[in-house]
């Protein structure tokens, strides 16, 4: 029998039971994927981090409890968190590879934890009419990114109150949706639906913030800024733009420590 260690972190909140709780697996080698697949839908969290030392660099994928993605964030965070207090990582910044998304960085600094990624590619598009089908009512502006659609709302009421209908979601040519808008008492606000991906609403999520960042950048006129995802679990994120790299930063709490038994 196999022990593989595993830990789960809440990301981007200062509580527990807060952020976004992401799994986290330390391997000696690669499992085969389907097995990756099994855990992570064993786990039933948004995502199951799966990270391989080799040398220096930290090898990282993610699964949610249905298919592999391409980036995550939160699960990120939570990696570079279980990595520099529970591994004997020297320094204050972690590298990892990933085969679909290049070079990650985390760096430590005090409680927080701060993620280098790379900034989404996203364009003006024209489907306003199956958006408001997803969520109930007219965006201002939507684009597409790499993987994701953005709406951009007029308030954060707007973002707050919305009901998305989760199949119509379900019919995007994407990854998933997310919507958007200035906050309140934060520079902006956002949530994010993805059922394509098993997950209909993820509490916190870091990869949506390479196209949040560097929009609201633009449009406030601001390299620094302060977020909110304002799901019902609720994480804060300390952003900045720098092209084409984007910082997105935060805390994280550890929930659980284990072992799984292959």
């Amino acid at each position: 029998m196999k022990t593989i260690k595993i830990f789960q972190v809440d990301a981007f909140t200062s509580r527990l039971f807060g952020g976004n709780p992401a799994a986290v697996c330390i391997l000696e080698q690669w499992l085969d994927d389907s097995l990756m697949q099994s855990i992570a839908a064993e786990n039933n969290l948004a995502e199951t981090a799966f990270i391989v030392k080799t040398g220096e660099i930290f090898e990282i994928r993610w699964f949610t409890p249905t298919v592999e993605v391409d980036l995550c964030g939160h699960a990120t965070l939570a990696s570079g968190y279980v990595i520099f207090n529970h591994c004997g990582h020297p320094g204050n910044e972690i590298s990892f590879r990933s085969l679909r998304s290049g070079e990650l960085k985390v760096k430590k600094a005090e409680n927080k934890l701060f993620l280098d990624f790379p900034a989404d590619e996203f364009r003006p598009c024209d489907i306003l009419p199956g958006i408001r089908q997803c969520i109930g009512k007219e965006p201002l502006e939507v684009y597409l990114g790499k993987t994701d659609y953005m709406a951009v709302f007029g308030s954060e009421e707007d973002v707050r109150d919305a009901r998305p209908d989760f199949e119509a979601v379900s019919k995007l040519d994407a990854r998933g949706l997310i919507i958007t808008a200035p906050g309140n008492s934060v520079d902006f606000v956002s949530r994010f639906f993805g059922p394509q991906s098993g997950i209909d609403e993820d509490p916190v999520t870091g990869s949506a913030h390479t196209t949040l960042i560097p929009y609201w950048s633009a449009k406030l006129g601001k390299d620094k800024l302060n977020a909110m995802q304002i799901s019902a679990r609720g994480g804060s994120l300390e952003c900045q733009n720098l092209p084409p790299r984007v910082i997105i930063g935060g805390e994280a709490q550890l929930y659980l420590t284990g072992e799984i038994f292959i």
